[in-house]
């Protein structure tokens, strides 16, 4: 959002309609108020501001706040890191069924056990709790064993796995094993972590989706959700998913990797 009012504010084209579905509700409902558009080529149109004194008012909301009570009083926290999270962790220390908990600091790490050699982060709670068949399923999908001796186990769902700080963490580990959804949102998860993990971090899935097919369920709530998850796959290099995609037409969420 700031590039596209820094381009409004230079008298830059922007894609208009993209812009528009950023924009927070109630200036949203009032746009044809507040701005006048020209169109100059496919996607893109000059803005010219109607309301000066509520462009003003869009500028101190997307402004990006200091603090997370700052962030609250824009009318959004969730524009600001918490600045700790909580990693809940199956590992081999454990003496019953429940996991441990890390607490993760912008410069603290409070976290009760040893980490393991590797770690497979799994984005699904129930998926999460069912972590020997995870571990199972991770084994056969990368032609490795894995177990709880040498491995941990992360719920990494609601894209908190992503934060910078967890991700300084996941650094402590020589494999990354991530179990996502097969859609969008799970490879658009991985590929942020590729960055800073490099070739550390690992997608897990078949070698051949073929037999997996039929698992291929949920629609996609959008044509370009769809073409995004197509498009992230294909960049990736995982040409099988993305045929999968294209074959089925829908995505494939965790929950079925355990219904067997």
């Amino acid at each position: 959002m700031s590039d596209y009012i820094q381009k409004i504010l230079r008298g830059q084209p922007i894609n208009y309609e993209a812009f528009l579905k950023k924009l927070p509700e109630p200036f949203r409902g009032r746009h044809r108020h507040l701005f006048a558009t020209k169109k100059v080529q496919a996607n893109r149109w000059l803005i010219t501001v109607l309301d000066e004194t509520a462009f003003a008012e869009l500028q101190n909301v997307m402004e990006t706040p200091g603090s997370r009570v700052e962030a609250a009083m824009k009318g959004n926290s969730h524009r600001h890191g918490t600045g700790v999270s909580f990693l809940l962790v199956y590992h081999q220390g454990l003496d019953s069924n429940r996991p441990d908990v890390v607490v993760i600091g912008k410069a603290s790490v409070d976290a009760g056990f040893q980490q393991a050699r590797s770690v497979l982060v799994v984005e699904n709670e129930r998926n999460f709790y069912h972590y020997r068949q995870m571990l199972s399923f991770a084994s056969m999908a990368l032609g490795r064993h894995l177990a709880l001796a040498e491995c941990d186990v992360v719920l990494g769902g609601g894209n908190r796995i992503t934060r910078g700080a967890v991700l300084e963490w996941l650094k402590g580990y020589e494999d990354v094993f991530c179990a996502f959804d097969y859609d969008a949102g799970g490879l658009q998860m991985f590929s942020t972590m590729t960055a800073p993990l490099a070739d550390r971090v690992h997608f897990v899935q078949p070698s051949n989706w073929q037999p997996w097919l039929s698992r291929f369920r949920k629609a996609p709530d959008t044509t370009e959700r769809f073409t995004r998850a197509i498009g992230l796959a294909e960049g990736l290099g995982f040409v099988s998913l993305a045929e999968a995609f294209r074959k089925t037409g829908k995505f494939m969420e965790q929950e079925l990797v355990l219904d067997e």
